[in-house]
C-alpha cells in the first residue's frame, strides 16, 4: 500500500459530475469549496495484498452475522439501544425470515497500512454511503490515467447479479420504489439511490422514484402509498431504521410489518435485521464473541474498562451507538480519568490511530455486496476522525 501523488486531469471536475458524482466539492466551515473527490494522489495496492484484503473482509462478514445470530438468540436488544418491544420483535423476525428478504449491500470502515492486519472500525450496513464514487468515477479515472491496470472494484457487476438473483423476494404487480429524504441537500443520497436504481434497472426490475416524504398512509387499505395512491409493496431506502421506526409513521411500519411484502404490507430494503450489524454495540459483541481475533479491536458497552487505566496503552474512543460520519467520536488519551457518564449509549473501542500517509489519515472503505467482498473506497481526513470533511482518493492494483 503506497500513496503517490499525480497531476489532476484539467477537466476532472466535469468528468466525475458527467460520471454521477455531482458533489465533488465540500463546503468548509470557512464558507470555502475544497474537493471531496481528490484526484491530486492515489493509493497503490499489489495484487496478493487485495486478494488477502477480500479474505478479512468476507470473514468478519461472516463474524457479524454470527454476532447478529448471538443478539436474537440471547435477546440483547437493549444493549443495542432498541428498547421498544415492538421493533426487537420487528427485527428479530426479519432475522428468522433473512433468506426471503431482499439485502444487497453493506460498508466496513477498516484500518490498514500495508504493514499489518486490518482492523475493524465500525460496519455500515444499513444505509452506507460513497457507493457512486467508488464504482463509478474510480473506475473511469483508473481506466483513462492508467490503462491496463486493474482495480479492487467489481461493485457495478455485483450489484446487477445480486438484483437479479433477488428480484424473485420481491411482490409482484408493483415497481420497486428507490427512496430518499428531500431533505439531503447535498445530493449525495439523491445520486445513491439513483444509482442503485439504475443497476436495479439494469436487471430488469421495474422501478420508480419517490422521496420518504411523500411515502403516504392509506388508512382505508391500511398500506403506504405513493403519491398517486398506488400500493408500494417494496421500497429501497436509503433512509436509517432507527429513524423509521420512530417518526410519526412508525406505528404503520411496525403494525404491518411482517417483513414479507404481503397484504397490508411494504417489503423495505435493506431489512430490519441489518438494525444489528449498524450499530457500534456490534463491535462490543464481536469482541466477546471472537476475543483478541487479529482483525478486531477491543470494544466493551460498559465503559472503557482496562482502556482506561492502561498509562501504556494507545488510548480508546467512545463513539455513540448510531452515530455517523465521526459525529460525536471522542478520543481518550491514555491513562486519562474516564470521563462523565455521555449523554447517549457508546461503545468504547480501543483508540487505533489512522495511517499517516504523507500528513494524510486514511480509512479503508471495503463493499460487501450480498456475502462477498466487492469493491473499497479510500477516504483521507487531516484529523484521527474521519467526518465530513474527508476526501475520496481513488487506487489501483499494480
Amino acid at each position: 500500500m503506497k500513496r503517490h501523488t499525480i497531476t489532476p486531469r484539467p477537466d476532472w471536475q466535469r468528468v466525475v459530475e458527467e460520471q454521477g458524482l455531482i458533489y465533488p466539492l465540500t463546503r468548509y466551515p470557512d464558507d470555502s469549496l475544497r474537493p471531496y473527490w481528490d484526484e491530486s494522489a492515489y493509493y497503490e495496492f499489489s495484487l496478493p495484498e487485495v486478494e488477502a484484503l477480500e479474505e478479512v473482509v468476507e470473514e468478519l462478514h461472516r463474524m457479524c452475522l454470527a454476532a447478529a445470530e448471538h443478539i436474537v438468540r440471547n435477546d440483547r436488544f437493549a444493549d443495542l439501544g432498541i428498547t421498544d418491544p415492538r421493533v426487537a420483535a420487528a427485527v428479530a423476525e426479519a432475522w428468522e425470515r433473512r433468506t426471503e428478504l431482499p439485502s444487497i449491500y453493506g460498508r466496513f470502515d477498516l484500518r490498514y497500512d500495508g504493514t499489518g492486519p486490518a482492523k475493524l472500525l465500525e460496519y455500515n450496513a444499513d444505509t452506507p454511503t460513497s457507493l457512486v464514487e467508488a464504482a463509478s468515477p474510480q473506475w473511469f479515472w483508473m481506466e483513462e490515467r492508467f490503462p491496463g491496470a486493474d482495480q479492487w472494484n467489481s461493485l457495478h457487476e455485483r450489484l446487477i447479479d445480486a438484483w437479479k438473483k433477488q428480484a424473485a423476494l420481491l411482490p409482484p404487480g408493483s415497481p420497486l420504489y428507490f427512496a430518499h429524504s428531500s431533505a439531503d441537500e447535498l445530493g449525495e443520497d439523491l445520486m445513491t439511490v439513483g444509482y442503485l436504481k439504475e443497476t436495479a434497472e439494469q436487471a430488469g426490475l421495474d422501478t420508480d422514484w419517490i422521496s420518504m416524504e411523500e411515502i403516504g398512509w392509506d388508512s382505508l387499505s391500511e398500506r403506504f402509498v405513493d403519491n398517486q395512491l398506488r400500493y408500494i409493496r417494496s421500497c429501497f431506502k436509503l433512509y436509517p431504521w432507527e429513524w423509521l421506526t420512530s417518526d410519526a409513521f412508525a406505528p404503520h411500519v411496525l403494525g404491518g410489518l411482517d417483513n414479507g411484502g404481503g397484504t397490508g404490507t411494504t417489503m423495505w430494503i435493506e431489512p430490519a435485521w441489518k438494525m444489528l450489524l449498524s450499530n457500534k454495540a456490534l463491535l462490543a459483541v464481536l469482541w466477546e464473541l471472537y476475543p483478541d481475533h487479529p482483525n478486531l479491536l477491543p470494544a466493551y458497552l460498559d465503559g472503557p474498562r482496562e482502556l482506561a487505566t492502561d498509562t501504556t496503552g494507545p488510548g480508546y474512543v467512545s463513539k455513540p451507538l448510531l452515530g455517523r460520519e465521526g459525529a460525536g467520536v471522542t478520543i481518550h488519551e491514555p491513562g486519562t480519568a474516564p470521563p462523565a457518564a455521555p449523554e447517549e449509549p457508546c461503545c468504547y473501542q480501543q483508540l487505533s490511530e489512522l495511517p499517516d500517509f504523507d500528513g494524510n489519515r486514511v480509512v479503508l472503505g471495503a463493499w460487501v455486496v450480498e456475502d462477498e467482498a466487492a469493491g473499497l473506497g479510500i477516504r483521507e481526513s487531516a484529523g484521527l476522525i474521519t467526518d465530513e470533511y474527508a476526501r475520496f482518493l481513488p487506487h489501483v492494483i499494480l
